[in-house]
């Protein structure tokens, strides 16, 4: 009886090797079993209070379909990231699930999301499906990070009203695209072009006293765990800004 050559048993370990390793790298797509929950308040929509600190719209976003994170939140960098989160219960759960963003942080039972009711609902096959989900309160899920998506939006800065012209200034990002994360911001000056780091006050919001005079240029920093890129706005913030007021940057992220 002829036994295969010695190479081809180390040809076929080697193929199974690659595949494996293959499989490994496309991971991204693949969802995470977990539990979810959702705020326990007559709102359909999210919390104008979330820890990211993007106020009303961070209850309107993405038409309510918002959720608090907990580990995901990672001490506001995942602010705005958008993640596919379907309920897993076959009799009531749709294969689509819902998309959300992040604009909060907390936990509730060992979950790592607590969505908006609305989303929570958007989870479901029917409408009674849905006020079956929501009479659960807590349903185990899977989910994955997802590509933010606003068509016919740019990002946006929103000058937060807390800001003090021309000494103190403070800003969050209104709708961050792609998938990967806003790491690092920098506010530069139009005219000298001199640039400095901000920092991460909390979740979403970037600060900076004694901000430049004139125009300003806010570049930033979007990574994931392969690459990282700098984002340069088309649009500068005028140099008369004012608390309250939102920018439009001229830019998209894929």
């Amino acid at each position: 009886m002829a036994f295969p050559h010695p190479s081809l048993y180390f040809l076929f370990a080697t193929f199974l090797l690659m595949q494996t390793l293959g499989d490994a790298a496309t991971c991204s797509d693949c969802f995470t079993h977990s539990r979810a929950a959702h705020y326990p308040n007559s709102d359909e929509k999210g919390t104008e209070t979330g820890e990211c600190g993007f106020g009303t719209f961070g209850a309107t976003i993405n038409g309510g379909d918002v959720s608090a994170a907990s580990d995901l939140y990672r001490n506001g960098v995942g602010c705005g990231a958008c993640y596919q989160v379907r309920c897993t219960d076959s009799n009531h759960c749709s294969d689509k699930g819902v998309t959300v963003v992040v604009t909060d942080h907390g936990s509730s039972d060992r979950t790592d999301f607590i969505l908006s009711r609305r989303a929570f609902a958007q989870m479901a096959q029917t409408t009674d499906a849905s006020a079956s989900l929501l009479a659960l309160g807590v349903v185990d899920i899977e989910y994955r990070r997802v590509p933010c998506s606003y068509p016919n939006k740019n990002i946006t800065f929103k000058i937060d009203e807390n800001s003090n012209y021309p000494y103190y200034l403070a800003f969050v990002i209104w709708y961050q695209q792609g998938q990967k994360d806003v790491t690092a911001v920098q506010l530069c000056e139009t005219q000298n072009f001199g640039c400095k780091l901000l920092d991460r006050t909390y979740g979403a919001v970037w600060t900076t006293t004694s901000p430049p005079s004139g125009p300003l240029l806010i570049r930033m920093l979007f990574s994931d765990d392969d690459d990282e890129n700098w984002v340069v706005p088309v649009n500068n913030i005028p140099g008369d800004w004012k608390p309250g007021n939102t920018y439009d940057s001229g830019v998209q992220v894929n």
